[in-house]
């Protein structure tokens, strides 16, 4: 099996922002089900100059948004916030541009390691029901094999779609140990990797760089990143996704310092 589509795709304090706490509740998560509208508050569109949806993201404050290295992101590029379907014409849509995008050092585009990127918004994102911020995760302890974790986004339902889904998917996704995943991707998955799926789900193309999440205590909280996997979009093997804590020092000192 081949890996990757390698798709084309301060720190938060939830006193200060209700991070990871939508004031729309995301409902009963079923795989492949179109979600609530408004339900995942943190995701973003990332678009081009064409206005073409290429990767997803997440919002981690006012200023700042989260996605996969290899999005590529320009600061010519926009970022949506508050969509859920793109067909209509009655939701309020935020767009902002960047005016700062910071890949982290030892991205590696062949190996997909450490497959982060900050992105700064050109003004800041104006915080509704439809559109606050995730928590970051402080570390993996604690979502083990068998954890049940979410994914979002407007990826290919599968890998032979025409088009990109109208309104926002949702799927519900297994954490699969590194042990487990070795087993498939080998030598492949690194320290800075998390694995999800291959349980009849699985993230596809243009989902990536958004967010994989997992409630903790009432909590959605930002686990992973959508990087890579099967270039089939396959449902039987595990997607690939950057692991945020071994990322959030980085993430958090560049906010810090900004």
């Amino acid at each position: 099996m081949t890996l990757f589509w390698l798709l084309t795709c301060v720190a938060i304090t939830r006193a200060a922002y209700g991070c990871g706490d939508p004031a729309i509740k995301p409902g009963r998560i079923v795989n492949g089900l179109n979600a609530v509208s408004g339900s995942w508050p943190w995701q973003v569109s990332l678009r081009g100059r064409t206005g073409f949806h290429y990767c997803g993201g997440s919002l981690l404050n006012p200023n700042w948004i989260i996605t996969a290295a290899h999005c590529d992101v320009l600061n010519s590029h926009i970022a949506v916030f508050g969509v859920y379907d793109w067909a209509s014409t009655s939701e309020a849509w935020q767009i902002r541009g960047f005016s700062k995008v910071i890949r982290h050092p030892l991205y590696n585009n062949e190996t997909g390691a450490n497959d982060v990127l900050l992105a700064k918004l050109s003004s800041p994102a104006v915080y509704t029901a439809r559109v606050s911020p995730v928590c970051l995760a402080d570390s993996i302890d604690g979502f083990l094999g068998g954890f049940k974790c979410v994914t979002t986004g407007w990826g290919f339902n599968t890998v032979t779609a025409k088009e990109l889904p109208s309104r926002l998917q949702q799927i519900s996704l297994v954490l699969i140990s590194s042990h487990e995943c070795q087993k498939i991707w080998g030598k492949n998955i690194l320290s800075s990797m998390i694995c999800a799926g291959a349980a009849g789900a699985s993230s596809c193309m243009y989902d990536t760089g958004g967010p994989l999440v997992c409630r903790n205590n009432g909590i959605w909280t930002l686990l992973g990143i959508v990087s890579g996997g099967s270039s089939t979009c396959s449902t039987s093997s595990p997607a690939l996704y950057t692991s945020v804590p071994t990322v959030q020092t980085w993430v958090n000192q560049i906010i810090a310092s900004d």
